[in-house]
């Protein structure tokens, strides 16, 4: 056990310090556990299990795979992307920091809610909630998104999934499109997954910030 529980640490790779501190024990303790001088107690079995995604039959006995998967999901990955074996990402409600826009600033009120541990995904900055059905069927209201900002808008990949804050007479408009090339100068065309809602065409100097969609994961499937 104590051998498993330093192979997780290392496929995470956290330090001793970093692990001890996700466990609420003391470093020490940590390094008896990993040398087999000190047992793995329950609570940090679940801890280990529950918020860090490791399989628990690997755990007991070393069969079958590290981690578990994420059954619900939706991973939209470009081919040069390097994936992490996990990662904790912040999950960020846009009412309480009022808007992507102040989100993206990294302003000290903005803290997460709680985060989502999620294997073999690309390196994301936060993920938030979908609201809306305008990419249903592949995205629906309630689903989380995991994006990576942008910070130049013409890094875009034309024709990929986007979160973007849009400022529409005043007020930001938060949505999940499709981005593609406008024939006009100075625009986007925003375009939905959902045959009922008509493209949009947006001016650029309106996106107030964006981010590339890594993933979806529906609220079952949140660790």
């Amino acid at each position: 056990m104590g051998e498993r529980v330093k192979a997780i640490r290392k496929a995470l790779g956290l330090t001793q310090d970093q692990l001890a501190g996700r466990l609420g024990i003391g470093k020490a303790a940590l390094s008896m556990i990993e040398t087999g001088r000190a047992a793995l107690s329950s609570r940090n079995r679940n801890i280990l299990i529950q918020e860090l995604n490791v399989n628990p039959d690997w755990l007991d006995s070393g069969r079958g795979e590290l981690f578990n998967a994420a059954p619900d999901l939706q991973a939209f990955m470009r081919r040069s992307d390097r994936t992490l074996p996990l990662q904790s990402v912040p999950l960020y409600s846009i009412e309480a920091t009022a808007g992507l826009a102040p989100l993206f600033a990294e302003r000290p009120e903005t803290q997460p809610g709680n985060f989502i541990h999620i294997p073999n995904l690309p390196k994301c900055d936060g993920a938030v909630y979908v609201a809306g059905d305008s990419m249903y069927p592949l995205l629906k209201s309630g689903d989380i998104v995991l994006y990576k900002q942008l910070h130049d808008i013409r890094d875009i990949f034309w024709g990929d999934m986007y979160l973007l804050s849009v400022e529409i007479d005043g007020e930001e408009y938060i949505t999940v499109k499709y981005v593609r090339q406008s024939e006009r100068e100075g625009f986007v065309r925003l375009v939905s997954e959902n045959p009922l809602h008509a493209d949009k065409e947006v001016e650029i100097d309106r996106i107030r910030a964006i981010a590339l969609v890594k993933a979806s994961i529906r609220m079952n499937a949140m660790h």
